[in-house]
């Protein structure tokens, strides 16, 4: 079977990410999944099988995020609480149908995905 060249290219990407570069990478799909579900939901028809699908895989992200948190650090606690919040309030917009709940969401992950790029960005400079 013959290889995709882009899907190798995004395999190798991948492959060679620093760990600040996937964190980017993660929340940035988070961002998209949520908003494309909000996007949905305020359609005259709701799209259901794409709002649920994309709430979903926001929240399958935040689940391995919540997964790999090492608690060996006091501020994994508190990303473990963001985490569980921005996953319960993905249940209940999908639930619910009502945008207002993910969009309350997705400034939150936005400012922490910004603050880990500044992070990483200082780290680096060290």
């Amino acid at each position: 079977m013959p290889v995709n060249p882009y899907q190798k290219y995004q395999q190798q990407s991948v492959m060679t990410m620093t760990q600040g570069e996937m964190l980017t990478k993660l929340y940035n799909e988070i961002i998209k999944q949520f908003s494309g579900a909000a996007m949905y939901m305020r359609e005259p028809e709701p799209n259901i099988t794409e709002i649920n699908r994309a709430l979903q895989k926001g929240q399958r992200i935040l689940n391995h995020l919540r997964a790999t948190l090492d608690h060996q650090y006091k501020i994994s606690a508190e990303l473990d609480a963001f985490y569980d919040y921005f996953i319960r309030q993905a249940i209940q917009a999908n639930l619910k149908k009502d945008p207002k709940l993910i969009e309350e969401v997705i400034p939150l992950v936005t400012e922490l995905r910004d603050a880990f790029i500044q992070a990483d960005r200082n780290a680096r400079k060290h």
